[in-house]
């Protein structure tokens, strides 16, 4: 039941022109940025070569691109999440998800693996413009890994986060704004500030490391347990909402 509802969800993405939007604006900038920081590559090249430990195409080209990617998406993701429940609670069909033979669970766990499905379509197209690169040079492999890996985590809590927002309202202008703040604050709130506690809430703290390629378990706990904690809020909700119909 899980699959069939996560088959549904991509569907009826696909089925509409926002999902087609966000993949070629999205690319389009990107590539646009990525042709750019390959000219200013080129540009810095002599200065790089004399230094010793001189930084690569990963260092300089691909993880900038990719922390910017990381920006865009933090204000595109909403539109996405914005509709997964608010749109069935305004057209009143969450009432027949909430009677079909399914716990709510399976309900929200299919509708986390169908955005969590075009995250993984978004990034892997993302992928391929530094993948272009090895037919000209090298790249470090275990920084691309690391990189594509952070962006999965980091758009993957992005989702749960919109998705859980998404189930207290039916109206989608909120749950994108309140989705968009809530990521924006998680995203800013280490800021003019060095107390641990808040430096271990940010999420840019945590992705950082990935896009540098510093592989930290401490950091893909911290994302595993955001994705947890806000799947695990929205079948609080979903179950909420239910007893009260």
């Amino acid at each position: 039941m899980i699959l069939t509802i996560a088959k549904r969800e991509v569907s009826s993405m696909f089925l509409s022109p926002l999902a087609w939007v966000i993949l070629a604006v999205v690319q389009s900038v990107l590539g646009w940025m990525f042709l750019a920081q390959i000219e200013s590559f080129y540009m810095l090249q002599p200065q790089l070569m004399q230094l010793e430990n001189t930084p690569g195409v990963t260092d300089i080209v691909i993880a900038p691109i990719f922390s910017l990617a990381a920006i865009i998406l933090l204000m595109v993701m909403p539109l996405l999440t914005m509709r997964t429940l608010a749109e069935e609670k305004k057209n009143k069909t969450i009432h027949l998800l909430f009677s079909a033979p399914i716990s709510i669970t399976q309900l929200v766990l299919g509708k986390y693996l169908g955005l969590l499905f075009f995250i993984l379509i978004l990034t892997s197209l993302l992928m391929l413009m530094p993948l272009s690169l090895l037919m000209g040079t090298e790249l470090d492999t275990g920084k691309l890994l690391s990189i594509y890996l952070g962006m999965i985590l980091l758009l993957g809590s992005f989702a749960a986060i919109g998705l859980y927002l998404s189930s207290l309202t039916e109206n989608q202008t909120i749950a994108a704004v309140s989705t968009f703040g809530a990521l924006l604050m998680l995203w800013i709130i280490e800021w003019r500030t060095q107390d641990s506690i808040f430096h271990y809430l940010s999420i840019l703290a945590h992705h950082q490391p990935l896009l540098e390629g510093i592989f930290n378990s401490t950091d893909v706990i911290y994302f595993v347990i955001l994705i947890g904690l806000f799947n695990v809020l929205t079948i609080r909700q979903l179950d909420s909402d239910r007893l009260q119909h």
